[in-house]
Formats: C-alpha cells, structure tokens, sequence
C-alpha cells in the first residue's frame, strides 16, 4: 500500500502545492483556447454572413443544403437506413 501525501523522491509537498494529480493540466487551457478562438471565428463569420446581399445568401443556403443532403445519404448508406 502506499501513501498518497508521501512526497516523491524526497520532494516536500506542502498543503498550499498542487499535487500532480490536481495540477491543470496543459490539454485544459488547450482546449480553452480552440473553444475561445472558434467563438471569434464564427462571430466573425457571422459578420460577414449578415453583409452579404440576398442573392448570395440564397446561393449560400442551397450549396449548404446540398452539401447536407450529401452528407445524410451516405451515412443512411453507409449504416443502411
């Protein structure tokens, strides 16, 4: 068995340290990052999204349909639905 507050290889660890399992770890502000920078990025799309004149949303809106429909007809075929 052994002490999970012992200190390893004679460190001293005091109430006040994080321990290494406590400590964030560098994946976490990572993933703080992608989700702060991905807001910016789609606010900034939708910036541009509400500039753009009508005709172009319309053809925006059908190539996104299309792309959609491609994608939901090879998954229905790829699990045979």
């Amino acid at each position: 068995m052994t002490d999970t507050t012992k200190p390893i290889n004679g460190e001293i660890l005091s109430d006040k340290t994080p321990r290494p399992s406590e400590a964030g770890s560098p994946e976490a502000g990572r993933t703080v990052l992608v989700g702060v920078l991905g807001g910016i990025i789609s606010a900034a799309g939708y910036l541009v999204y509400q500039r753009l004149p009508d005709e172009q949303k319309e053809r925006l809106h059908r190539q996104v349909r299309g792309v959609l429909e491609q994608r939901i007809n090879e998954l229905r075929s790829n699990f045979n639905l």
